[in-house]
């Protein structure tokens, strides 16, 4: 759970530009921890991440927090994956049909994420951005960035199904074959801190889909926040406790320009290994609460 964690948190970080859009796209991986760790597992690791984010990096309201679990974590762990990915994918699937269901799965759960999102905003009753405009613009992003979900989440399965087959179906064999298991979670561990550390540094700087979706309906990707009461009083939390404030170190002063953009690219790195570590700890600390509350510490 800590390692599979750390890396969702690193690859959450790799914007990927959609062509023609002018918007960018990064992994849920929702879907991918359902796959790999089951529905329970996969709802407190993608929870873990999106609260690092939203603690130690301010990305993502605190307020929103709960609608980002519902959207990333409990639609694609609870709804996508046993109602659609199981039954496409069948008991003993062929590699071709399971990266076929993972396909269909996650185009489901980005169409739905995104559908989430837009009903979410409108029963608030506090936004302004129109149902039908923001519905039309954010459907079809999120399609292309359901697509990029399916191929890397294909990918790792395929990886993890060649490496070690018993762990997708969660029971561990007498002898198992294949690649040791510390050796692949060293590898998934590895995969983060690179990805985190170095392949965040080449990122997309286009808005992610919300953010542009917002952007054409609205003219701006940051909306009016409210000055006062418990808006105002949690950014001021996030605020103080953001140990890299979006990815990036605090600013004092008016820093040159190149400057600025060598402190971000360091400040980006920074966030990427300091989030993974801090994703590992969480997760290992609340799996060894639970087992020592389940009497298997």
């Amino acid at each position: 759970m800590g390692v599979m964690g750390a890396f969702v948190f690193a690859a959450q970080m790799i914007n990927v530009a959609i062509p023609g859009t002018g918007s960018s796209g990064h992994l849920g991986g929702g879907l991918l921890l359902a796959v790999l760790l089951g529905p329970h597992a996969a709802l407190l690791a993608i929870s873990s991440v999106l609260i690092v984010q939203a603690l130690f990096f301010a990305d993502g309201g605190l307020l929103a927090l709960g609608c980002n679990i519902v959207n990333m974590g409990i639609i694609p762990a609870y709804l996508i994956y046993p109602f659609c990915f199981r039954p496409l994918a069948g008991p003993c699937p062929t590699a071709s049909r399971r990266s076929a269901a993972i396909m269909i799965a996650a185009l489901l759960a980005l169409q739905s994420g995104a559908l989430a999102v837009v009903l979410q905003t409108t029963v608030s009753g506090i936004t302004a951005l129109p149902f039908t405009s923001f519905v039309l613009l954010m459907q079809p992003v999120h399609l292309a960035i359901g697509l990029l979900e399916g191929v890397v989440t294909a990918a790792v399965v395929t990886l993890v199904s060649t490496a070690r087959p018993e762990l997708l179906a969660r029971q561990p064999l007498a002898s198992p074959t294949g690649l040791p298991l510390r050796r692949l979670l060293v590898g998934f561990f590895v995969a983060a801190v690179l990805t985190g550390g170095l392949g965040s540094l080449g990122a997309s700087d286009k808005p992610d889909g919300l953010e542009w979706a917002i952007r054409q309906v609205a003219g701006s990707a940051e909306l009016t926040k409210p000055e006062s009461g418990l808006h105002r009083l949690l950014a001021r939390l996030q605020e103080q406790v953001a140990l890299l404030p979006e990815y990036d170190f605090r600013q004092s002063g008016t820093p040159s320009p190149a400057a600025g953009a060598s402190a971000a690219q360091w400040g980006t790195s920074l966030a990427g290994l300091v989030g993974g570590g801090i994703t590992v700890l969480l997760l290992s600390l609340g799996a060894l609460v639970l087992g020592m509350r389940r009497g298997n510490p």
